[in-house]
C-alpha cells in the first residue's frame, strides 16, 4: 500500500483524525456539516408580555377565590380601621359553607339604601385607568361596586339589644365587653339604642367600631330590621395589609367567646337530641345482641364437638 493511500485512509473520519470540517457529531460546535446551532434565546421584552398576563391572570385567580384587598374610605371602623387602610379579605372560606362568626369584621355589599347614590370617582382618565386596573387585580375595590365594612355582633337565632346610655350590647341576654376595640369614649350604642331583635336565619347585625359615626344596622331597622343577608358577605376582614406601619391581624375580640353567648344552640329542644340519641342507642343495642348470640353459638358448637370426641 502506497502513502498516498494510506493518507486517504486516515482522512476517511477514523480515529486518527483530529479536526477538519468533517469530523464526527459531537466533537463541537462547527465541526461538521451535521451539525444544529444553538436555539437563540428568546428577549427579556418579547417574554415581558408573557410573564404581566400570567401575573394579571393568577391575580384575577386570587382575587376572585382567594384573597381581595379593599380600601377604608370612612372613620366607621375606627381605631381598629383607619380610613386608607387596605385591608385583606378572605374569600376562600365562603366557597366551603362557612358563614361569619360574632366578632369578625366583614365586607359585604350594600343591601340597599345603605351608601349614598353618588361615588367618588377618581380625577380624569388617568385615574380612573389606575383605578380599574387595581381592582381588575385586586388592589382596590372597583368604583362601580357599593361595599360596607362593619363588625358582626350577632347571628341568626340571636337576640340582640342596646338599651341606651351606657348600657352594653346584649346578644342572648350576655353583656359584650366591647372596651378593647370601640372608639374611646363612645357608647356601646351611642344615641341609637334598639332591640331586643330577634335576627332571623341566615341574617346579620353589624356595627361599626366607632359607634358615634357609623351607619349601620341601628340606622335601617326599617329594611329587614336592621339586618343583612349572609348571601350579601363578601368575605372576612383578617388582616391590615397596607400602609406597612400599620401590618396588623383582625382577631375576634374575646367577650364574643364568653359562654353563654351560644344561647341560641342551647335553646334547640331536648326532643331534637333524644330523636337524634335513640337510633344511635337502638343501632348499638342490637350490636351487643348480635355479638352475644354470635358467642352463644360458638359456645354450643364447641360443646357439641366435644360430646362428638369423647363418644
Amino acid at each position: 500500500m502506497s502513502s498516498a493511500d494510506r493518507a486517504a485512509r486516515t482522512d476517511e473520519g477514523g480515529p486518527e483524525r483530529s479536526g477538519g470540517d468533517g469530523g464526527a457529531p459531537g466533537d463541537g460546535p462547527g465541526t461538521g456539516s451535521g451539525d444544529t446551532q444553538p436555539k437563540k434565546q428568546r428577549s427579556f421584552l418579547k417574554e415581558l408580555p408573557i410573564l404581566i398576563g400570567i401575573a394579571l391572570v393568577l391575580a384575577l385567580v386570587i382575587k376572585t377565590f382567594l384573597v381581595q384587598a379593599f380600601s377604608i374610605p370612612s372613620d366607621s371602623m375606627q381605631n381598629t380601621l383607619q380610613r386608607g387602610d387596605r385591608v385583606l379579605v378572605d374569600k376562600l372560606t365562603p366557597w366551603f359553607g362557612a358563614k361569619p362568626e360574632r366578632g369578625e369584621v366583614v365586607v359585604f355589599h350594600d343591601p340597599g339604601g345603605w351608601l349614598d347614590n353618588t361615588q367618588t370617582q377618581p380625577s380624569g382618565p388617568l385615574g380612573s385607568g389606575v383605578q380599574k386596573v387595581l381592582s381588575f387585580i385586586g388592589l382596590m375595590p372597583s368604583a362601580e361596586e357599593k361595599d360596607l365594612i362593619k363588625r358582626v355582633i350577632a347571628v341568626g337565632g340571636d337576640t340582640v339589644e342596646c338599651k341606651g346610655n351606657d348600657s352594653p350590647v346584649l346578644v342572648n341576654g350576655k353583656p359584650l365587653s366591647e372596651k378593647s376595640y370601640i372608639f374611646p369614649d363612645n357608647t356601646p350604642c351611642g344615641d341609637k339604642p334598639f332591640g331586643p331583635i330577634k335576627i332571623p336565619k341566615d341574617r346579620l347585625w353589624v356595627m361599626g367600631d366607632h359607634r358615634q359615626d357609623s351607619m349601620d344596622s341601628r340606622w335601617h331597622q326599617n329594611l329587614n330590621d336592621g339586618t343583612i343577608s349572609v348571601e350579601d358577605v363578601v368575605g372576612r376582614a383578617f388582616a391590615v395589609g397596607w400602609p406597612i406601619n400599620r401590618w396588623s391581624f383582625l382577631p375576634v375580640p374575646d367577650t364574643f367567646d364568653q359562654p353563654g353567648l351560644n344561647a341560641a344552640a342551647g335553646a334547640v329542644p331536648p326532643a331534637l337530641g333524644l330523636a337524634g340519641a335513640v337510633p344511635l342507642v337502638l343501632w348499638r343495642r342490637r350490636r351487643i345482641l348480635a355479638k352475644a348470640a354470635h358467642s352463644g353459638q360458638s359456645a354450643s358448637a364447641a360443646q357439641r364437638e366435644n360430646g362428638s370426641t369423647r363418644g
